[in-house]
């Protein structure tokens, strides 16, 4: 039987308590007001939430040994890596539909919220999978093989807004205002409601996120079988990408050989998925990979790098096609 070693009930209500609990306090006090987020909070937003993340890794240390507690940090660091991916991607919503700076990080928040539920969903998916066809397995480990080799050879994350159908399907079901009304997501005029193009953005945003979690929670499973460990590493890099979007944005440009790093990492615990039922690789291991690719690949790109990450965003935004909201005008139905 699939079940967490570690993850009593109490200890499950517990977690989602902490969490809930946090994010009342982001939006209800620490953003009550919607402002554009320099980079001085950004950076002791993402300092809280990695210190949140580590304080958390030491206390299943402490108290439920070393395997568990690398076994958390290996798919923490895994999880964070991935999510450089997502704040590429929110670059290019965010400019495509010019969405004012200050309401980003309400987006964002919104966001998260609902990635939290649908990730959680994935993970109880998966790990209901994983406990009655072990099989299954393999097949996450094909995937993420594919997915890394894609990754290298692609550079990356190709975006194209105008293109992805949730957009297209989205206009032409649900009437929508021309331009933003604040910070609203549906407003009421002439008798009716309408979205506004911020909760648009808000469904790219979500969409976005079920598609890499495609990804990312079956590399978690490569790393461990433990639903509790599962859930909590990627739902605290979770938390942390809203700050890390607005620490990093700006530096994007920077990490030109991250991708070639995220590929290798996806492919190396893809094979180990593979190989696991003849090949057991001790998580001390896993975990050295992980940071070895990545720490060089972020290192390479700080030395080396040039403007290629920069460039692709700019191009997906050349791309993209001319009728997003600009000008104040009436609501389309």
């Amino acid at each position: 039987m699939f079940e967490s070693a570690i993850g009593t009930p109490l200890l499950w209500s517990a977690f989602f308590v902490v969490i809930l609990v946090m994010l009342a306090l982001d939006l209800g006090v620490f953003h009550r007001h919607e402002h554009v987020v320099r980079t001085r909070e950004a950076a002791l937003w993402t300092a809280v939430w990695i210190g949140l993340s580590l304080l958390f890794n030491a206390w299943i240390w402490w108290q439920y040994g070393s395997q568990p507690g690398l076994e958390f940090l290996t798919g923490y660091v895994i999880e964070k890596s991935l999510s450089v991916d997502n704040i590429f991607v929110f670059i290019v919503i965010f400019q495509y539909f010019r969405v004012p700076e200050k309401y980003h990080h309400r987006v964002l928040f919104w966001g998260i919220l609902g990635a939290l539920l649908m990730r959680g969903i994935f993970i109880g998916i998966g790990a209901a999978l994983i406990s009655r066809f072990e099989w299954v397995l393999y097949i996450f480990g094909a995937f993420l093989v594919y997915t890394g080799i894609k990754v290298i050879k692609n550079k990356g994350t190709e975006i194209h807004p105008e293109d992805n159908p949730v957009l297209g399907f989205f206009r032409r079901v649900v009437p929508l205002t021309n331009d933003y009304r604040g910070k609203h997501f549906v407003v009421h005029e002439a008798g009716r409601w309408f979205a506004t193009p911020l909760l648009l953005v808000l469904v790219m945003v979500e969409a976005t996120d079920v598609v890499f979690a495609v990804d990312s929670i079956p590399a978690i499973f490569g790393v461990t079988r433990d639903p509790f460990i599962v859930f909590t590493s990627n739902i605290f890099a979770i938390l942390g990408l809203r700050a890390l979007y607005f620490l990093l944005a700006d530096l994007m440009g920077r990490f030109e050989y991250l991708p070639y790093g995220l590929g290798l990492v996806l492919t190396f615990i893809g094979a180990k998925m593979l190989v696991h039922h003849w090949v057991e690789i001790p998580i001390e291991v896993s975990l050295a990979v992980v940071v070895l690719v990545l720490g060089g690949s972020i290192a390479a790109s700080l030395l080396f790098g040039g403007k290629e990450t920069e460039e692709l965003v700019e191009e997906a935004i050349e791309a993209a096609a001319p009728d997003h909201p600009t000008e104040p005008g009436p609501p389309r139905s």
